[in-house]
């Protein structure tokens, strides 16, 4: 069973489809680089120039409300002008912007360089999403959306190893210096080796895909109950992907221990998005984004009792492994849920109204730090709205699964 289902999910594939894939990965790797470093940087920033909590909070979501932007009044664009050219204004985007923020002389630098750079961000994975979606076959597309998508937790990793000797060493401005040009160096790789779907190709249109066609009768209450379940599940993520780190810091942990608490967050979503993948693909995506949900509601819960105990590490490595992998399947259930026609369109709204969800989480940990609650309460805060996109993901009717 194993070998036939492994075997499924590589057929039909060739050198161009294995180019896209790997470009799209890479392009997830930098968003979760680009996303992940203000929150890597943040106990070093505070500490410079005296930020307060609630600051802080504004600052992490600037980035939010700029990738909300991207996502909703720019990735739409895709699906009229083509995945290609908006990729490269993102990654240009992204990479200028980035590079600029470690010249940022104050707060309200910091917030419009986020601001522009989270536009960059919220247009790039809406268009890898879609991309991917039409360049591998229909019953493996949400193991190969996932596999994407899961560049995101890579890069965020990746940046958390380079982040500390880079930040004790040369400071937080330098980590932002090489991550835009990072960025910037995938600008060529885009232009010279990323194609167009035939897909996309045979249903191109001359106007931009209208919002009101994701309000189909064939697609609305699944559009509702999507956006609901990314609103819900990207409020906790957000929370816990800026947070962490800082919490952790205010918990007495060395700020080097705080930053690789945030790294070993992101290194469970490394195992548990590719998981994720394959449990769709053999039991069904809805049934194994609502199992992941419940399991991280959990983690939430039981996390106070691991306080002080070195089991701490390994629950904030479940609730990367939970989170993380089901916030994944719901971009694989926006990608294969809509036609190419409208698909960036869908993706991108999709992803936008979840981060809402995203922009709220961070502000809400800002105040709840500020009024003095620790770790073991916030979690406990943050696993309802887990739990009501657990219930929420189970009522999308997704065409391709009715059965799930």
């Amino acid at each position: 069973m194993e070998n036939t289902t492994s075997k499924s999910l590589w057929a039909s594939f060739g050198p161009l489809q294995y180019t896209v894939i790997g470009i799209c990965f890479l392009c997830n790797m930098l968003d979760g680089m680009d996303v992940l470093i203000i929150s890597f940087t943040a106990p070093a920033i505070a500490k410079v120039w005296s930020i307060s909590p609630n600051q802080l909070g504004l600052i992490f979501s600037s980035g939010l409300v700029g990738m909300t932007l991207g996502a909703v009044f720019l990735a739409p664009l895709a699906d009229r002008f083509g995945r290609k050219p908006l990729m490269v204004s993102a990654a240009l985007l992204m990479g200028s912007c980035i590079f600029l923020t470690a010249s940022a002389e104050n707060i309200t630098f910091l917030l419009v360089y986020r601001l522009l750079s989270g536009m960059g961000i919220g247009v790039m994975m809406a268009t890898t999403a879609a991309l991917t979606a039409e360049y591998t076959p229909q019953h493996s597309r949400s193991f190969w959306v996932s596999m994407v998508v899961a560049g995101y937790p890579v890069g965020a990793v990746l940046t958390g190893l380079i982040s500390v000797p880079i930040i004790t060493q040369m400071g937080w401005e330098q980590l932002f210096r090489i991550a835009g040009i990072s960025t910037l160096v995938v600008v060529p790789i885009l232009l010279f080796f990323l194609k167009e779907s035939e897909a996309f190709k045979t249903v191109i249109k001359k106007d931009a895909a209208r919002v009101k066609e994701l309000f189909d009768p064939k697609y609305k209450w699944g559009t509702f109950f999507l956006w609901c379940a990314l609103f819900l599940s990207f409020t906790t993520l957000y929370f816990l992907i800026n947070w962490i780190p800082k919490l952790a810091s205010n918990a007495g942990l060395s700020m080097e221990l705080a930053l690789y608490s945030g790294m070993i967050f992101n290194l469970g979503a490394i195992v548990g998005i590719p998981i994720q993948g394959y449990l769709s693909s053999r039991y069904g995506l809805l049934k194994t984004v609502s199992g992941l949900m419940l399991a991280t509601t959990l983690f939430l819960v039981v996390f106070g009792f691991f306080k002080g105990s070195n089991l701490l590490l390994f629950i904030l490595f479940l609730l990367g492994f939970g989170v993380q992998g089901g916030f994944v399947g719901l971009y694989a259930v926006a990608a294969g849920f809509y036609p190419t026609s409208i698909r960036t369109t869908g993706v991108g709204w999709s992803i936008g109204i979840g981060r809402l969800g995203g922009i709220l989480g961070p502000l809400l940990g800002g105040l709840l730090v500020s009024f003095g609650l620790d770790m073991t309460g916030s979690f406990m805060i943050f696993a309802l709205p887990v739990l009501l996109a657990a219930v929420v993901t189970k009522k999308i009717k997704h065409k391709k699964e009715k059965g799930a």
